[in-house]
């Protein structure tokens, strides 16, 4: 996306300056130059990550007695001797994840990790099945795990996770993600009447330099990625496109500290 506008930008100067319009040439050109460096040395990259990341921390604020924690899956990807993995992005949810679902337990309450995702990426294998593997291994049993197998996307994470909270009882709700996704994720969870404390699972942060970094690109475009589907929700709710609503006296599950 952030090249892409790049490349966009770059194009309209040389159309305008096939066309000897020099002017709107070198107002295009100085443009594309400016998008580049702004995102690629830090910051416009910066301040979308910034605004995307403030105000979730790495930690709850305290259990109830039936507590569910949400992994968000973040895809898989396929490894050279033909396994399926988690992909680098999910690590630092999927160790965020235990060590939550450890302090719950600690506290002696009834606690479970819901993995939610399918097979997205088309690997043959859904992300909950993958990620449970990694789960077993860092030691959470499985019957503490739910597996949500089928969501294609954070939306339908939040819709097929609504069921499965609800048939749980679960009066603690927490949703981890990576810090750049919980915005959008805690917007389509409420959509659902899922009332999560979002936690944080890695944190990223742009880079300041005098060129442009492909560092930089590649956050900046995640963060454009997120804000679209912030976007996107909003114009579908107001096309009516979404499916309705949970009325504010429906939500069934809350946050309590």
């Amino acid at each position: 996306m952030i090249l892409s506008l790049f490349l966009i930008l770059l194009l309209l100067a040389v159309l305008f300056g096939w066309r000897r319009r020099r002017r709107s040439a070198g107002t295009f050109a100085v443009l594309a130059c400016a998008w580049l460096f702004g995102v690629g040395c830090g910051p416009v990259a910066g301040l979308l990550l910034d605004n995307l990341q403030s105000g979730f921390a790495p930690d709850v604020s305290g259990w109830g007695q039936r507590n569910v924690i949400i992994l968000l899956g973040a895809g898989t990807v396929r490894s050279s001797n033909g396994g399926v993995e988690p992909s680098l992005y999910a690590n630092g949810r999927i160790l965020r994840s235990v060590e939550l679902y450890r302090a719950c337990k600690a506290t002696q309450a009834d606690c479970k990790l819901e993995v939610s995702g399918g097979d997205a990426a088309h690997n043959g294998h859904a992300e909950a099945d993958t990620y449970a593997i990694t789960l077993d291994r860092l030691g959470v049993p499985r019957g503490d795990m739910i597996l949500e197998s089928r969501s294609m996307n954070t939306f339908q994470n939040a819709q097929n996770s609504k069921p499965l909270l609800d048939a749980y009882h679960a009066d603690k709700v927490v949703l981890v993600s990576s810090a750049v996704h919980l915005k959008r994720a805690v917007l389509y969870f409420a959509h659902f009447g899922i009332r999560g404390e979002a936690v944080r699972g890695d944190y990223v942060r742009a880079r300041y330099d005098w060129l442009p970094g492909t560092e930089n690109l590649f956050f900046a475009d995640f963060a454009l990625h997120e804000y679209v589907g912030v976007w996107r929700y909003h114009f579908y709710n107001l096309m009516g496109w979404n499916v309705p609503r949970v009325p504010e006296e429906n939500v069934t599950t809350q946050t309590h500290s």
